[in-house]
């Protein structure tokens, strides 16, 4: 739905709010996209174009795109692969939910109805800034009260991005039951194409409820692999937007994508996974790459793609093959980057006039193992730098630490994560916004894992180390991060006699990159490595810093970042936590028969 949105600069003159940066009464309207064809996608509107700085400049529009999420419970649910899954939460009652769709600079709306039986819930907008809006991150304990069962709450933002990227629950392991699906923000490309084939959705997908999946995964006495504390289950299957075939019997079908020969097609590649990273290929074909979440990067020709968990690629096909079925193939690194029953997952690619009932018959040789590491040569359009040599030194302020514990309390043994030696450990009742709002947030207890950062405009840098076998996707909430470099992967992390590979810096310093480096909010911490990352600091907010498979996050590997704490009261309206949060305390925990057993996130 599509409603003229010029009420919004009234209602925030009428309420004395501050106007996001993009909305400020002297921004004019934008006309809606005029020259962004197929020869000539880089640009976008008047005076906006692939090489705007959308952290400086955005073409509002006046247009509001309003969509409704309701989420359902649904026991023994049978998916698209014709598994049942034990619990299956979903929104609007489908898996993956709906897109949200919309162009850059248009203003989002969303309310969220949660109908489920006696779970909170919460949304985010994976790699969503949220300039001045921290209150609509959607991360409960840090920005908001959950959304208790029978309540909603409707979520705002203006999509100062385009690219693609995802939504999902925050809620601790939810979205494993299905809390998911695609957001394409349509904008200008680094490249020309002729067809936008929409999102595609990578998914692990298991027939466990995702409490039975945690529970046992943070049992070190029960392990799924023996001699692996904390270690996941394999995924029962890997779907394609939502489909693919049984694995173990008859049911499901293929997803299926058209190619429209002699076409240049976009494809918006997204892994939602739980834990799953992957690689994926076409078979007889290349991708060009555009887009690294959601920055535009200088066209790049792979032939494979390593995917981790949260992170997206806009890709380019050429569809100058025979016309024929061709199959997309997804293959796993190594097993600490997670496994499947199904071995080879794969989804079918069919030109125009192909025939509808065959199979591919080239099954196409498996891309290289990438030992679950990004690339980090991709070349973003808008330039960043990051001076390294002047401003960055580790330190005890600036390096983050990781390592797999095992906590035993009363007779109890738990699997943790921590950071810095703390796992991370939130209050739903009591979310950090709320400390802010009563200038009250030297109160917060140490578990919250909160670090400072209140210097305004200034470039941040962080060293993330791993002293364990298992590679993490760290996210960043509010922001892109520059990825300076990493140690390199490991051939076998499983391999007796590993040990950290601690950053050196008379030798590892030479091998970071300042110069606009790769530039994403999703990226790989080695295993037995280090990472370095750098970000600055402009969005006011509680940011979290988190790893996104989804058991290590809800078993404490996190932080959050307290952004320009003193501005944030005068840029976001931290009153609408009062309504949220007296919902919530009225619901948790009198009325809920379960009590948080995670970091609640």
């Amino acid at each position: 739905m599509v409603i003229n949105s010029f009420f919004w600069i009234l209602l925030y003159s009428t309420l004395g709010l501050a106007f996001p940066p993009c909305q400020q009464p002297n921004q004019h309207l934008q006309q809606r996209q005029t020259c962004n064809t197929a020869t000539n996608r880089q640009c976008w509107t008047n005076g906006f174009s692939i090489n705007t700085d959308y952290e400086t400049s955005t073409p509002f529009t006046g247009v509001t795109r309003t969509f409704t999420f309701t989420l359902t419970e649904v026991d023994n649910w049978v998916g698209g692969d014709g598994g049942t899954k034990t619990k299956a939460m979903l929104v609007n009652g489908q898996f993956p939910g709906p897109t949200i769709t919309a162009d850059w600079g248009d203003r989002i709306n969303v309310t969220v109805i949660n109908n489920l039986v006696t779970n909170g819930t919460s949304i985010h907008w994976h790699g969503v800034r949220n300039l001045n809006s921290n209150t609509q991150d959607g991360t409960p304990g840090l920005t908001e009260c959950p959304i208790p069962p029978g309540s909603s709450k409707t979520y705002f933002f203006l999509a100062t991005q385009y690219g693609t990227s995802w939504y999902h629950s925050h809620f601790s392991a939810q979205y494993a039951n299905g809390v998911l699906g695609p957001i394409v923000i349509n904008g200008p490309a680094s490249s020309n194409y002729d067809i936008d084939l929409g999102p595609l959705m990578i998914s692990d997908w298991y027939y466990g409820a995702a409490d039975q999946i945690l529970s046992r995964v943070n049992d070190p006495n029960h392990p799924y692999v023996p001699g692996f504390p904390g270690s996941p289950p394999p995924s029962d299957n890997v779907l394609f937007n939502g489909k693919n075939i049984n694995p173990k019997g008859p049911g499901g079908s293929y997803q299926k994508m058209t190619l429209t020969p002699g076409k240049l097609h976009l494809l918006r590649l997204i892994n939602p996974s739980v834990e799953n990273t992957f690689t994926v290929s076409l078979v007889g074909h290349s991708f060009t790459v555009v887009a690294t979440d959601f920055v535009p990067v200088q066209p790049a020709a792979v032939e494979s793609l390593y995917i981790g968990v949260g992170q997206r690629y806009d890709v380019i096909i050429n569809a100058s093959r025979p016309v024929d079925n061709y199959w997309f193939n997804v293959s796993f690194s190594s097993g600490p980057c997670g496994l499947s029953n199904n071995p080879h997952p794969a989804a079918i690619f069919s030109y125009s006039g192909a025939s509808d009932d065959s199979l591919p018959k080239a099954a196409g040789a498996a891309p290289p193992d990438t030992h679950c590491a990004d690339a980090l040569t991709y070349s973003p359009v808008v330039t960043r730098t990051a001076s390294l040599a002047s401003s960055f030194t580790p330190n005890a302020g600036n390096s983050l630490d990781t390592n797999i514990q095992i906590s035993r309390d009363a007779n109890v043994a738990r699997v943790f994560w921590p950071v810095n030696n703390s796992p991370m450990h939130v209050s739903w009742n009591h979310p950090t916004l709320e400390y802010v709002k009563d200038k009250d947030t030297t109160a917060m207890p140490s578990s919250e894992n909160v670090i400072s950062v209140p210097q305004a405009n200034t470039m941040t840098y962080w060293l993330v180390e791993n002293n364990s076998s298992i590679p993490h996707p760290v996210h960043l909430h509010g922001h892109d991060v520059l990825v300076l470099g990493a140690s390199p992967a490991l051939t076998n992390p499983l391999a007796r006699g590993n040990s950290l590979r601690v950053y050196n810096p008379s030798t590892d310093a030479a091998t970071l990159r300042g110069n606009n480096p790769t530039r994403r909010d999703t990226t790989m911490l080695p295993a037995w490595g280090w990472l370095v990352v750098a970000f600055t600091t402009n969005n006011p907010g509680a940011w979290l810093f988190h790893c996104h498979v989804a058991w290590h996050v809800s078993q404490g590997l996190s932080v959050q970042f307290l952004e320009q704490l003193t501005k944030m009261p005068s840029v976001m309206d931290l009153s609408v936590l009062s309504g949220d949060c007296e919902n919530w305390d009225a619901y948790y925990p009198a009325h809920d028969p379960f009590r948080q057993s995670d970091s609640g996130i």
